[in-house]
């Protein structure tokens, strides 16, 4: 490959990957990302004790550093979001989607409208689950796995709604790329608006409400807390200044001279080397004296029970004889009761907000609903430009869908009314054009007689001039007068003959050049629309060279019930079309017109050897106005003789071709009885 090959090729990441695989790994990077965006900002949230994390002393409380145990958790979520997503999206793709049935296009569209939002809760529910689960693992104190939850799941409620965003487009794309290969494309109805917007809405309000709320008390503690430990730090160093105590008891005896603020306050006295307790009212737990032995100097006796907890101890190193000890006093920053108005509070406003929410999206399913009664009433009318236009009722976008439905209405009227007037015009067209066609049979077809019948008077003229100089003749006999007679009968009779075939083929032309209506309705004989036919379409044979092979199977007295020109009319369309099937003249050019009987129908087949219809003209025949004549045809013949066919005679117009070999057109028509 040449310089100019490698410059113009540029490298796409992931551009081998499915479309689902991509979609995958879009949430998963969502995922991780979001996953250390919490890993950095989770200590701040719960207010975790400064130098205790991803070191070894949280090794030795916890058994794992904060950064591994993040490590694990996003490794084993971003694995899991991966083969979910994978295999939850999988099948849906737009790839040979023209191989697909109707019915498993229906199946990918209805995933598409529903998937979103399974997601949307599967995305809340497993990280929160399996997050629990894995802390339980860690040995995680029950109190700060509890707040770890909410906080997670809040967290990926808010992720929830991102990938939400992202996935969207994908799901989108489907849904238009096969919006018109489905006769339904809207399946049955499943979230209505309001809900969807408390779904996506929801975990915005849940995270916004925790994440105040715990920002909130993460200030608060650590104001207060540092307001508490520095009264209690002072009053110890006043009270134990620099002096050496004979004995550990005598340390003792000040402590408890010390005011406590709050009844819940005790004292608490450990060694500052061994971390054994000397004196407490509570328990105390290993977190907060090996906090205090390793980090004493570094807090100045400001230390914590443990992560994310409420409580904390302000502590003096005092020597005694015996050894240095830490002495002080354990206190709860807040007592348990005084955040249940935040959390009552938090809860009220997050009810209320969703109530509220609900209630706005009501109002705009509401207004769409109304919206879609109208259009649905619109839909049913038979004729739209009866439709009165929908009310303006609000001046958003829901007002401007009204507003332009109203004027797509006027366009649809005013395009019906072109409709109509083009399809009259074609309609017109189509009548002279056949008028036409006629004249040119009946020039023919009444030129013979005519001729005929001025042969005939000519005659009549000779016999009655002979005649007229025998009168008186001697030589002229009786005999000589009949003989004359007989002659110019044989003219009359033949002139009655001609006059007789005329009068025929004027009331075959005269009841296909009126304008068919639905009132033209008739019972016939096969016989009679056979005559009709051959009348008219003799003379186009005749120049095409073209031999009309009948076979009636004894079906003349076969009754039909309905137009009797509209019948002619559809036949001769079809001969015509079989005439120009044949490219070539030839003397074996034929067209087979026969006619069965099957049950109570009868069934007119018209078939030919030519040319044979194009496939893509095939898929087209009677379901469009197509032709292949150029600019010579309109298309209305066969598509008007199908219309015919089914609405007034109620029988059926089918067609078998195959280019090359010929075409053959079935008519049913039910007998009349």
């Amino acid at each position: 490959m040449n310089t100019k090959d490698n410059k113009q090729k540029k490298y796409k990441p992931f551009s081998n990957f499915s479309e689902v695989t991509k979609l995958a790994l879009k949430n998963t990077i969502i995922g991780i990302i979001a996953s250390f965006v919490l890993f950095l900002f989770l200590p701040a949230i719960l207010n975790y004790p400064e130098n205790t994390l991803n070191n070894e002393f949280q090794v030795e409380m916890v058994g794992i550093k904060y950064i591994h145990q993040c490590f694990v958790i996003g490794f084993v979520l971003s694995i899991l979001f991966f083969i979910t997503f994978r295999f939850a999206y999988k099948g849906l793709s737009l790839r040979d989607i023209e191989k697909k049935s109707n019915k498993e296009i229906s199946e990918l569209r209805k995933k598409c409208f529903s998937y979103p939002y399974r997601t949307l809760i599967i995305q809340i529910a497993i990280p929160t689950l399996l997050t629990a689960l894995l802390l339980v693992g860690f040995k995680t104190d029950f109190e700060l796995l509890l707040r770890l939850t909410v906080v997670i799941f809040c967290y990926f409620s808010l992720f929830s709604v991102s990938t939400y965003i992202v996935n969207r487009k994908f799901f989108e794309n489907i849904l238009t790329n096969t919006s018109n290969l489905v006769k339904n494309p809207i399946p049955k109805l499943g979230f209505k608006i309001k809900d969807k917007i408390v779904l996506l809405a929801f975990p915005l309000f849940l995270y916004s409400s925790v994440l105040i709320l715990l920002i909130s008390t993460t200030v608060m503690t650590t104001a207060k807390g540092n307001l508490q430990y520095s009264l209690y730090r002072n009053e110890l160093e006043n009270m134990y200044s620099d002096i050496v105590l004979p004995t550990p008891k005598e340390a003792l005896k000040k402590l408890e001279t010390i005011s406590l603020t709050s009844d819940s306050d005790e004292l608490v006295m450990f060694s500052a080397e061994t971390g054994k307790v000397y004196y407490t009212n509570e328990t105390i737990n290993d977190f907060l004296i090996q906090y205090a032995i390793n980090f004493y100097d570094n807090t100045e006796g400001q230390t914590y029970e443990y992560y994310g907890k409420n409580i904390q101890t302000a502590l003096l190193k005092v020597r005694t004889t015996e050894g240095d000890y830490f002495v002080g006093v354990r206190f709860k920053v807040f007592s348990d009761t005084i955040f249940t108005p935040f959390y009552i509070a938090a809860i009220a406003c997050l009810v209320f907000n969703l109530v509220f929410l609900y209630k706005i999206g009501s109002g705009f399913s509401n207004d769409i609903h109304a919206l879609e009664d109208r259009l649905k009433a619109v839909s049913h009318q038979e004729n739209i430009s009866n439709a009165s236009k929908l009310p303006i009722t609000s001046n958003d976008e829901i007002g401007n869908l009204t507003n332009y439905y109203n004027k797509v209405q006027d366009l649809m009227i005013l395009n019906i009314t072109q409709l109509r007037d083009n399809q009259n015009q074609l309609m017109e067209q189509e009548r002279l054009a056949s008028l036409g066609q006629l004249i040119g049979g009946i020039s023919h077809n009444l030129k013979t007689p005519i001729m005929s019948i001025a042969g005939a008077s000519e005659g009549l003229t000779d016999l009655i001039n002979e005649y007229d100089k025998s009168i008186g003749d001697p030589d002229v006999t009786a005999a000589d007068h009949h003989a004359i007679a007989n002659d110019m009968r044989e003219w009359i009779d033949k002139i009655h003959s001609y006059t007789t075939y005329m009068s025929d083929v004027i009331t075959a032309v005269k009841g296909q050049a009126v304008t068919l209506s639905e009132q033209d309705q008739d019972t016939f004989t096969i016989d009679e629309l056979l005559k009709r036919v051959n009348i008219l379409m003799k003379h186009e044979l005749t120049n095409s060279h073209v031999a009309l092979n009948v076979k009636l199977n004894k079906l003349e007295d076969i009754k039909i019930h309905g137009s009797i020109s509209s019948l002619v009319q559809i036949i001769n369309n079809l001969i015509s079309n079989s005439i120009q099937s044949y490219k070539s003249a030839s003397t074996k050019n034929a067209i087979e017109l026969e006619t069965k009987k099957l049950g109570n129908n009868l069934i007119l087949t018209i078939e030919d050897h030519g040319c044979g219809i194009p496939v893509d003209v095939q898929k087209k025949l009677f379901k469009e106005m197509i032709t292949t004549k150029g600019k010579n045809g309109t298309g209305l013949g066969l598509f008007m003789s199908y219309s015919t066919i089914k609405g007034k005679f109620n029988g059926d117009m089918t067609f078998d071709s195959e280019v090359g070999k010929g075409t053959k057109f079935t008519i049913t028509l039910p007998i009349s009885k």
